[in-house]
């Protein structure tokens, strides 16, 4: 195994706000065309809450509060022949308006109700569902 087929670590942050969630539509790299939570790649020596907060000020310029460990998946893209684990990382919305920041890299972001979630889902969210996760009643 080459150092190139290891998994990577993905952080993504599901922000809460008025009993919603914001999610983006990727565009122009791996799920394009899916949504999913505002996120990105965990840096060498950065925590999960560094990188979450990161990823939120870069791809929405918004910030959160208190942040948690939701939950982890193990997702596999056979098409693109990539493996990350998804730490999903999740907090209430805190200040600031939502913005399209990175363009080249989302087309939209939108609040949604966990009930009526958008779709296609990109695959570590699917994973999420499918462990039975619900921002809204599993807070601590």
């Amino acid at each position: 195994m080459s150092k190139e087929n290891r998994p990577k670590v993905g952080v993504g942050v599901i922000i809460r706000k008025d009993g919603k969630v914001l999610m983006g539509k990727r565009k122009n790299a791996h799920g394009d065309g899916t949504w999913t939570f505002p996120g990105g790649h965990l840096e060498f020596g950065e925590s999960w809450e560094e990188c979450a907060r990161r990823e939120v000020r870069e791809e929405v310029g918004v910030e959160v509060g208190e942040l948690s460990l939701a939950h982890v998946t193990n997702d596999i893209f056979s098409e693109e022949d990539k493996h990350y684990i998804t730490l999903f990382m999740v907090g209430d919305w805190a200040s600031g308006e939502v913005m399209l920041c990175e363009p080249d890299k989302n087309e939209q972001w939108e609040w949604f109700s966990w009930e009526m979630l958008p779709q296609p889902l990109f695959i570590p969210v699917c994973h999420l569902l499918e462990s039975g996760y619900h921002p809204f009643l599993d807070t601590k």
